[in-house]
């Protein structure tokens, strides 16, 4: 392998925005927030999305409003006589 062509592996810590839940692992990306956990300084990646709260893992359905989108629609291109 050639030197210095990779790039620098990190300790991240990716937090979930909407469960506060950190994951921790190893990632090439980088961040201005940082914190120390058991010792160690971990770049914080904040995600607004992750595997412990997205839908199609937790299982929990939304109700999107589609009615009202759809009564929107029909008066807004409804063929006038």
């Amino acid at each position: 392998m050639k030197a210095e062509i990779h790039p620098k592996l990190n300790h991240v810590a990716f937090v979930d925005v909407s469960s506060g839940r950190k994951y921790l692992t190893r990632s090439t990306m980088r961040s201005g927030k940082t914190e120390t956990i058991d010792g160690v300084d971990y770049q914080l990646v904040i995600c607004d999305i992750t595997a412990d709260s997205h839908p199609a893992y937790t299982g929990e359905k939304r109700f999107v409003d589609t009615a009202g989108r759809v009564e929107k629609f029909n008066s807004k291109f409804r063929r006038r006589r």
